[in-house]
């Protein structure tokens, strides 16, 4: 059975993620399909990147992305919820998928996104993304605007039909999460100085 996370895309004080990634973990732990854990990037405290090489070369020198490499690492699928700031998602998501390469190679994400226009341009850029590092993004998403599903811009009251995009988008996650399984060593390559990936000019060289 595959592991999937459900990964918080927000670190911001007074988030709304958090309230929308619980929501969306209560419907995933109904399923049987897969392991679901809740990751919150509060958690690992990662900085703005600090490491001095180049994640694609796979030679972590500082504890904080030790941890996150071996977390990434054991999973088989992600779900990013995600906020849309300036027509993007956040700067913490961002940061802490770039602090990594290979632990998200040959895997499956899909996503969640909120804001005033729903995160989709978010997710849109979220797409270029995982396109490089080598994860298979299923095309079914949910989104949830400020306006609709969130009271007074707050509380989490999603419309009950987004229930079924969520469903769609796990039923996708699963399929492709368990297909790119055989893809990959067994067990998984942990943190840290494993891996010999010769760095690009795409995934961070300089």
């Amino acid at each position: 059975m595959i592991r999937v996370g459900i990964i918080i895309g927000s670190t911001r004080p007074g988030r709304l993620g958090e309230s929308v990634a619980r929501w969306v973990y209560d419907i995933a732990k109904t399923r049987n399909d897969a392991e679901y854990e809740l990751i919150d990037l509060l958690d690992y405290r990662l900085p703005h990147l600090d490491e001095p090489i180049p994640a694609s070369a796979g030679k972590y020198s500082q504890e904080h992305t030790k941890a996150w490499a071996k977390k990434i690492a054991s999973l088989d699928a992600f779900v990013f919820v995600t906020p849309e700031y300036n027509h993007s998602t956040s700067g913490a998501l961002k940061n802490a998928i770039d602090f990594l390469y290979a632990e998200w190679g040959n895997k499956a994400a899909g996503f969640v996104s909120y804001g005033s226009a729903g995160g989709i341009r978010a997710v849109e850029h979220l797409r270029l993304i995982m396109a490089e590092l080598q994860v298979a993004d299923v095309r079914a998403q949910a989104w949830f605007s400020l306006f609709t599903d969130f009271e007074n811009f707050r509380a989490f009251r999603p419309d009950p039909s987004k229930e079924g995009s969520v469903r769609t988008m796990l039923d996708q996650l699963v399929a492709w999460g368990n297909a790119l399984k055989t893809l990959r060593p067994s067990p998984p390559p942990v943190a840290v100085e494993a891996h010999r990936v010769a760095p690009s000019l795409a995934t961070g060289a300089a």
